[in-house]
């Protein structure tokens, strides 16, 4: 069976709040003025609110939108059943809340036809709707770890970012995400991209980084407080980069 051209894989973890803003129609919107072929997997990671059902009665009319309803596991462990199940040549992922607008893919494109199996979204630091305190440490996240690792790129964690699948799907699982133990509550999503792009670096691929629009648009409830979850991402975050640059002075990724 020939591939489609793009699989969108949008991981989704109590997101009643934004199912119900119509996302998942404003995607569909933009991708069926395309002429290229695609799929759109959302991947449930075990939600506990409504948007299981949310997403089913939102997709019941939206043709290649599929639903994967997955055990709990983290953000990292919902985008792995989704690469699983693609079957495009590229896989575009993207979150739920639309903070970068699916049409940013228009610019990412062009670079992908230029050869680069990798593209991803940067924020910038000029992020609306984003608290203060968020862009200060988002800023000293940046500073510590671009002293580690990935120093040429500006922003690691922005979650629209374009892949070549057969190099994503053989990158995806040498990470330490799925070396760990398993017992995960809420939605635990760490800096598995810090180690997913060194992962790619290292295997020789060059990364291609643009400014995409992005605005704070995450109107969910039940992935924990705000500044409780600021925090304790904070710290997985830098404990997650000093793992990487262990691993990598211990050469597990040459």
């Amino acid at each position: 069976m020939n591939k489609i051209f793009l699989t969108v894989i949008i991981p989704c973890y109590n997101e009643s709040e934004n199912l119900k803003r119509g996302v998942l129609l404003d995607v569909y919107k933009y991708l069926k003025t395309k002429n290229f072929t695609w799929e759109v997997i959302i991947s449930d990671d075990g939600s506990t609110d409504d948007s299981r059902d949310l997403t089913k009665s939102s997709i019941k009319k939206l043709e290649n939108f599929k639903l994967l309803e997955n055990s709990h596991g983290g953000k990292p462990s919902a985008l792995m059943y989704g690469i699983k199940k693609a079957t495009g040549k590229y896989i575009l992922f993207t979150d739920m809340d639309q903070s970068t607008p699916i049409a940013e893919l228009d610019k990412l494109l062009p670079f992908a036809k230029k050869g680069f199996k990798v593209v991803i979204g940067s924020r910038g630091f000029q992020r609306k709707n984003f608290p203060f305190y968020r862009k200060l440490g988002s800023l000293v996240f940046t500073s510590i770890r671009k002293a580690f690792v990935l120093n040429e790129i500006n922003d690691t964690q922005c979650g629209f970012k374009l892949f070549d699948t057969d190099l994503v799907r053989k990158a995806f699982p040498k990470l330490q995400f799925f070396r760990g133990a398993k017992n995960t509550a809420g939605w635990k999503v760490t800096s598995y991209d810090v180690e997913l792009l060194h992962i790619i670096k290292k295997s020789g691929e060059k990364i291609k980084e643009i400014v995409v629009t992005w605005r704070s648009e995450d109107e969910s409830k039940n992935k924990g407080s705000g500044i409780g979850r600021y925090f304790r991402e904070s710290k997985e975050m830098f404990l997650e980069i000093s793992r990487v640059k262990i691993n990598d002075l211990k050469g597990r990724y040459d």
